[in-house]
């Protein structure tokens, strides 16, 4: 069983669709029993609430489930537990380094470094923005590399 978990600063926005498109996907292909998918924040900001309004009306009009998910803090023993732990952004990747034992460092990976073409480091928060459209597009191409690139290390 590979563990993937999405992070960003309150999860209720980017984590929350990293793992509900990724639940998605990885449904969809038929590997529920060899991918388990989960998100986590870096902040206690937004703790036991559901993904925000707008993020839960895009999930809605893309026909992607979100049920279950509800913001979490990210705890020590997920570092054990994750294969990937993948920040939306540079200061949630410097905020979980800060945090993680040594040992777990390179799990820790932007969501955006499989998509090269995106030409950007970070996908944008859209609690600030307001582009969910945007950011739902970037998560969306980013999961598709991320399911490829685990679907090959469990082809080996």
């Amino acid at each position: 069983m590979i563990k993937v978990l999405f992070v960003c600063l309150g999860n209720i926005c980017r984590s929350p669709v990293g793992e509900a498109v990724m639940r998605h996907k990885v449904s969809q292909a038929g590997l529920s029993n060899q991918i388990e998918v989960a998100s986590r924040a870096t902040s206690d900001f937004n703790v036991g609430k559901p993904p925000y309004h707008q993020t839960r009306e895009l999930l809605d009009e893309k026909g992607i489930d979100y049920s279950g998910i509800t913001s979490e803090q990210i705890k020590p023993q997920d570092f054990e537990a994750f294969d990937y732990i993948i920040g939306m952004d540079e200061q949630n990747i410097a905020n979980l380094k800060a945090i993680a034992p040594i040992e777990y460092q390179d799990k820790i990976v932007t969501c955006l470094s499989v998509l090269p073409e995106a030409g950007r480091p970070d996908v944008p928060d859209p609690y600030y923005t307001g582009e969910f459209e945007y950011t739902y597009e970037l998560i969306d191409q980013a999961t598709d590399k991320w399911l490829l690139y685990i679907y090959k290390i469990l082809s080996k």
